[in-house]
């Protein structure tokens, strides 16, 4: 099996698309499987990755996402992946790549396969472009449409999109490295990074990137409101510099971008994993927070409600309702021996969400569209 992966984000940047990215990548090697990936080209991008080619594809910086570079494939990008001679084409979320890589798929006359990771149309409204919103869900639906098949990552989102028109939808789980995020990474010296020296306080975190439609702004009042909490922020983002002034004279310790091993224990040092964000396609954060052992109390995003059982690992809230958060973080923090209870209950969960089963109905899904069968996910 020879299979051709677009993308409309790819390495060096991370986020969670690279991160599920990486992930499959790292999988098909395991598998056998050959691959070539279709992305933007950066500046210090890579040209293979594992001995598997990367084609790069020329582009201009987003003005509204300065971390993207966006552009059509070209003739060249065409011959490259005719020379590969690909079984079957995915879509990592066709956007500008994934729309050019379309037509491509259909001249060379393999299946394809779009899979849903960033919600445009509702984007738009944290850009002040909320006037296309409808313009870009036709777009997306045409883009989606145009594919055999299409996978969402929860359930939450695979309604979203049969109700604005995209024909068949399957349900492309996410997983956690239950290895790499692991309880047994909990450090006291981490604990003190994150708690600007008081680990004896309950230490809230957030990990994601610092944008105005996460909405960690929000977290504030928590703080404000429950004595003995101190919130840690990980990652970065173009909303960091407000939020440093939303959050100066509070219990607050932005920790910049953590990686591997400093990024796990981060996690397991922490007591409880807030999650305020107003938009998820799914939110590995989470799963990856309960695989650490903590308790999430999260909006009602993306998938939490597949991974979130109120009052078991945590607590759901909806979006923007401070005093449900608030709540949340409150009856975890009633009693020790709860938190600890709900951080175990989380694990335990999180256990059963791995990569390589997700993984391995993805590469069956993938022989079912070559094969002319109706994929099973």
């Amino acid at each position: 099996m020879r299979v051709a992966l677009f993308t409309e984000t790819f390495l060096p940047k991370v986020d969670g698309i690279v991160t599920v990215l990486i992930l499959l990548m790292d999988h098909l090697i395991k598998r056998g499987v050959e691959f070539v990936v279709v992305a933007p080209r950066l500046s210090d991008g890579l040209t293979e990755y594992r001995g598997q080619k990367v084609i790069g594809v020329p582009g201009v910086r987003l003005p509204l996402y300065p971390e993207l570079r966006v552009g059509p494939p070209t003739l060249h990008t065409y011959r490259e992946v005719k020379q590969f001679q690909p079984d079957i084409a995915h879509f990592i979320h066709p956007t500008l790549v994934g729309t050019g890589g379309l037509m491509m798929a259909k001249r060379l006359n393999i299946p394809t396969l779009a899979s849903f990771h960033l919600d445009l149309a509702h984007l738009m409204q944290y850009f002040g472009l909320g006037f296309l919103e409808p313009v870009m869900w036709w777009y997306t639906r045409t883009n989606f449409n145009a594919a055999d098949y299409a996978l969402a990552p929860s359930r939450r989102v695979q309604q979203e999109m049969i109700e604005h028109g995209v024909k068949q939808v399957g349900l492309w789980r996410r997983g956690v490295n239950a290895d790499q995020f692991h309880p047994r990474y909990a450090s006291p010296d981490m604990r003190r990074r994150l708690s600007a020296g008081h680990p004896e306080d309950t230490i809230l975190l957030y990990v994601g990137r610092l944008s105005s439609e996460k909405q960690i702004h929000g977290i504030r009042p928590v703080l404000e409101r429950l004595p003995g909490t101190r919130l840690a922020i990980v990652g970065d983002g173009p909303a960091r510099a407000d939020l440093e002034k939303e959050f100066a004279g509070t219990r607050t310790t932005f920790m910049g971008y953590l990686r591997n091993e400093e990024l796990w224990s981060a996690f397991a040092s922490a007591d409880i994993f807030v999650f305020p964000s107003a938009m998820e396609t799914f939110g590995l954060v989470l799963v990856e927070a309960m695989s650490a052992g903590l308790p999430v109390v999260t909006s009602r995003v993306g998938g939490a409600e597949d991974v979130v059982t109120p009052g078991v690992n945590g607590y759901l809230f909806n979006v923007g309702d401070v005093r449900g958060m608030i709540d949340g973080v409150r009856a975890i923090m009633s009693e020790p021996s709860k938190r600890r209870v709900m951080g175990r209950n989380a694990r335990i969960f999180a256990e059963t969400q791995t990569w390589p089963s997700m993984m391995d109905e993805l590469i069956t899904c993938y022989d079912d569209l070559i094969s002319g069968r109706r994929p099973s996910i």
